[in-house]
C-alpha cells in the first residue's frame, strides 16, 4: 500500500527526532569527531563570499553512503533524508579566490579521499544551541534537507586515503577545468566526486581556479561531460527504432523516448500537480545547435541530457531523446537532481520497448503519466520538429 504524502512527512519528523534524541549530546557540544564520507560544502548565498566547510557525521566506520548519491537508487525518501540530515556542517565564509591556505588545503585533502575519513571540527558554538529549532524538522518544498551547521574554529582529518586519478588532475594546474572533468569521467570516477573535487577549487588552470557553490559544481559538471559526449556521439550509428524505457523512484516517473535521427536533439518535459490540483509543466528544448539559454528546469536538464548521452556513447549509437519526468506528490521534499540523473540511467537499463512510428511510441511513454499523448505531442518542441522534417527516406 501507497503511503500519502502526510505520512511521508511524518516518518520523516519521527526519524530526525529520534536521531537527534540519540545524538544530542554530542550535537550539543562545541566539538565533533566523526568519519566523513567525505563530504565538503561550498554555500552560495552571498557569493562571491560564500560559506565553506567539512561535513560530519556524529559517526564512525563507512560512512560512504551518506554522501554518493551513486549509491541511493532503491533508497527511500526517509533514509536519504536520514543520511543528509546526519551530516554536520561546519562553516566559515570565504572568497571564492580563496583556493590556498591550510584550511582550504584540508577540505582539498579531504575530497581526494578514497574512503570516509576520520575528522574532527571544533565550533564557535554549537551545532543544537538552539533547542526549538533543533526539535523541528522544517521540510522545504524547495531545498533537499540539511543537518545542523556551526561556524568551524579548527578543522583536522586524518586516515586519508588520496584518489591517484584526481590527485593526478590537481596537480596539472595547465588542464582546464572542462578537460580535467571529462578525464576524470572517462577514468571511472563517480560524477559526486568529480562534481566535489570542482567545488573546492582543484580543478583548471591555476590562475582561474575558485570555489564553486555546490549546487552550481554538480549542474556544471553534469553539462561539461554531457556536452562532450553529445559531440563524440556524432559519428555514432543511427538507431533504427523508436524505444521506450521507464523507471519510477521517490515519487517521480521517468519514460525516456530514443528517436531514431542523424542529428542530436533533446528536450526534458517536467510535469507536477500545482496548489490547484491541476498538472503544471516546464520544458527545455535544444537541437544540434546546442543550448542557447539556461534551461527553465534548471539542473534537472543537465542531469538527464548526461543519462542519455552516456547511455548512446556505451552502445555506440546516435539519436534524439525526449525525457518526461512527472513528479508526484509524494515526493514531499526534493533530495537533489542526482535523483533524476540516477533515475534516468535506471530507465535506460531497462529492456526497451520498441516501435516504428513516434506516435505509438509518445502513447506507450504517456501510458504511465497523466498526461496523455497528445498533451505532450502539443507541448513539445521536439515533436514538432520531427514531424515537420523532410527525411530522405520520405521520397
Amino acid at each position: 500500500m501507497l503511503s500519502t504524502p502526510a505520512e511521508i512527512k511524518r516518518r520523516l519528523e519521527q526519524n530526525w527526532l529520534e536521531f537527534l534524541k540519540a545524538n544530542s549530546a554530542k550535537l550539543s557540544m562545541d566539538s565533533l569527531d566523526g568519519a566523513s564520507p567525505p563530504s565538503v560544502f561550498v554555500g552560495r548565498y552571498g557569493y562571491p563570499k560564500v560559506r565553506v566547510g567539512p561535513m560530519i557525521p556524529p559517526l564512525h566506520g563507512d560512512t560512504a553512503v551518506y554522501d554518493k548519491s551513486e549509491m541511493w537508487v532503491g533508497k527511500t525518501l526517509e533514509e536519504i533524508a536520514n543520511y543528509r540530515l546526519s551530516l554536520v556542517r561546519g562553516v566559515a565564509s570565504l572568497s571564492v579566490g580563496q583556493t590556498e591556505g591550510r584550511y582550504i588545503e584540508q577540505l582539498q585533502e579531504l575530497a581526494m579521499s578514497e574512503k570516509p575519513a576520520e575528522s574532527e571540527a571544533t565550533f564557535e558554538k554549537r551545532p543544537l544551541a538552539d533547542t526549538d529549532l533543533a526539535r523541528e524538522l522544517r521540510l522545504n518544498s524547495e531545498a533537499a534537507p540539511f543537518g545542523p551547521a556551526a561556524p568551524i574554529k579548527t578543522f583536522k582529518t586524518s586516515s586519508l586515503s588520496a584518489d591517484q586519478k584526481i590527485e593526478t588532475a590537481f596537480y596539472d594546474s595547465d588542464l582546464k577545468a572542462a578537460d580535467a572533468v571529462m578525464e576524470l569521467y572517462e577514468k571511472g570516477v563517480e560524477v559526486s566526486r568529480i562534481h566535489r573535487v570542482l567545488s573546492v577549487g582543484m580543478l583548471g588552470m591555476k590562475k582561474n581556479r575558485k570555489l564553486v557553490p555546490t549546487r552550481w559544481s554538480i549542474t556544471a559538471t553534469d553539462d561539461m561531460i554531457s556536452s562532450r559526449l553529445v559531440k563524440q556521439n556524432e559519428t555514432n550509428v543511427e538507431i533504427t527504432l523508436f524505444e521506450v524505457r521507464q523507471f519510477s523512484h521517490l515519487g517521480n516517473y521517468y519514460s525516456v523516448i530514443l528517436i531514431p535521427d542523424s542529428l542530436w536533439s533533446f528536450e526534458m518535459i517536467e510535469s507536477w500537480y500545482a496548489g490547484d490540483g491541476k498538472m503544471a509543466v516546464g520544458a527545455d528544448f535544444e537541437d544540434a545547435r546546442v543550448l542557447d539559454h539556461y534551461p527553465s528546469i534548471a539542473g534537472a536538464y543537465f542531469a538527464a541530457r548526461l543519462a542519455v548521452a552516456e547511455h548512446l556513447s556505451r552502445r555506440g549509437r546516435k539519436a534524439a531523446a525526449l525525457v518526461l519526468r512527472e513528479i508526484h506528490p509524494e515526493y514531499v521534499m526534493p533530495v537533489g537532481v542526482w535523483q533524476i540523473r540516477e533515475g534516468v540511467r535506471e530507465a535506460l537499463k531497462k529492456q526497451p520497448a520498441n516501435f516504428d512510428a513516434l506516435d505509438n511510441a509518445l502513447a506507450f511513454a504517456c501510458s504511465t503519466m497523466s498526461q496523455s499523448r497528445a498533451e505532450i505531442a502539443r507541448r513539445s518542441q521536439l515533436c514538432r520538429s520531427l514531424k515537420s522534417q523532410t527525411r530522405i527516406t520520405d521520397f
